[in-house]
């Protein structure tokens, strides 16, 4: 048998007969099934690796599904570090997105109306020269409130995660990703310091590569403690009393206004240090729900159809952690933070590169989980 030296044909001799051939051996297994390892799976597939996801809960209902979906890629809101993955992968997402509903003939309601920004003191300087004029800022949207301070128009987009999401589950599993659900990874299995699999609460699974998209819980699997926490978020989802009464994404220093083309509207977000704790507090809500109307004071009837809190992966810079790390075949790809929707397309891109073998066509040394070491 012949072993390719790269891509994922690519075997280590001496460790196959660590394996029974009877057993499936996958090329690489994904852990976590969020929106950044289902996209990962998908890109794999495409460059005919056999893909395991395998994921602690149901794929696509941790982060990815309490997300906004906004997809910032403005100077004023992206850390420097990060500015080059952010616009790359705005740009691919028209294209990603529509990938996924032809591929699993459902819509994401990827929107680009933009946003209305207002000025918080931090970023009223480095946005002065787009200021919009207040008779600007009502022709756009008529039932916004005078917030007496200085707003911005960016061109941007907005997508729906959850529906993103359940085209993504669609899409990977058409595409002949398998999943493994309800059991979470452990532990990553090495064989003489080299990445095998990975063992789960009830049992394992054989990989010749590993990559760790556990997001928030990323740091709880063995062996290597990436430095990632829970980042909690609280959220609530309104009925608009008419479809478009709102069209713009509307973010403020009190709360950001997300519409969904099938008139709801999104509320968010708090970020709270509470650890894995997802339960919601009613003041909280209550709170963000007050916001919206003080934004909006035709919501003032608007009826509640949902609260929800979920963990963002976070890291000491607020920088995601991508690429290999010192255990050989082993990978990682989470800590996106608040950006995770936004760079599912690129990081499957740079990360599918860096487990073939080859060199990103994004820089990954700001990403590389060898800082925290």
């Amino acid at each position: 048998m012949i072993f390719p030296t790269k891509g994922f044909g690519a075997r280590n001799p001496s460790l196959i007969s660590l394996y029974n051939f009877h057993v499936k051996t996958w090329d690489v297994i994904l852990i976590g099934g969020g929106i950044i390892g289902l996209s990962l799976a998908i890109e794999l597939r495409k460059h005919r690796a056999t893909v395991l996801v395998i994921e602690r809960g149901e794929p696509g209902r941790e982060a990815s599904h309490a997300a906004g979906g906004m997809l910032v890629d403005c100077p004023l809101e992206t850390a420097a570090p990060l500015q080059s993955l952010a616009t790359a992968s705005a740009r691919m997402y028209p294209e990603f997105a529509h990938e996924l509903e032809m591929e699993s003939g459902m819509k994401v309601d990827l929107r680009d109306q933009g946003a209305i920004v207002f000025a918080s003191d931090q970023n009223a300087s480095k946005g002065a020269h787009s200021t919009l004029l207040p008779a600007a800022v009502a022709e756009l949207e008529p039932s916004l409130s005078d917030q007496n301070c200085a707003a911005f128009y960016v061109k941007e987009r907005s997508v729906d995660p959850r529906a993103l999401t359940a085209a993504a589950v669609k899409t990977a599993k058409n595409r002949g990703v398998d999943f493994s659900s309800g059991d979470p990874v452990t532990k990553v299995n090495l064989a003489h310091g080299q990445a095998l699999g990975v063992a789960t609460t009830k049992t394992s699974f054989a990989g010749h590569k590993v990559v760790n998209c556990a997001g928030a819980w990323a740091g709880e699997i063995a062996p290597e403690p990436f430095p990632t926490r829970p980042v909690k978020g609280q959220m609530l989802c309104l009925a608009m009393p008419t479809r478009n009464l709102l069209k713009h994404v509307i973010r403020s220093p009190k709360a950001y206004l997300i519409p969904r083309s099938d008139g709801r509207l999104l509320v968010g977000a708090t970020v709270e240090e509470a650890g894995f704790d997802k339960r919601t507090n009613p003041d909280t809500i209550q709170r963000l729900h007050h916001a919206a109307i003080e934004l909006v004071p035709k919501f003032t009837d608007a009826r509640i159809l949902e609260d929800w809190a979920g963990l963002r992966p976070g890291t000491p810079d607020a920088l995601p952690i991508l690429g290999a790390t010192s255990t050989p075949g082993y990978y990682v790809a989470t800590g996106h933070y608040r950006d995770g929707i936004l760079l599912a397309p690129i990081t499957a891109q740079v990360m599918t590169a860096a487990i073939e073998g080859r060199t990103p066509e994004q820089d990954l040394s700001p990403f590389s989980p060898a800082r925290f070491s």
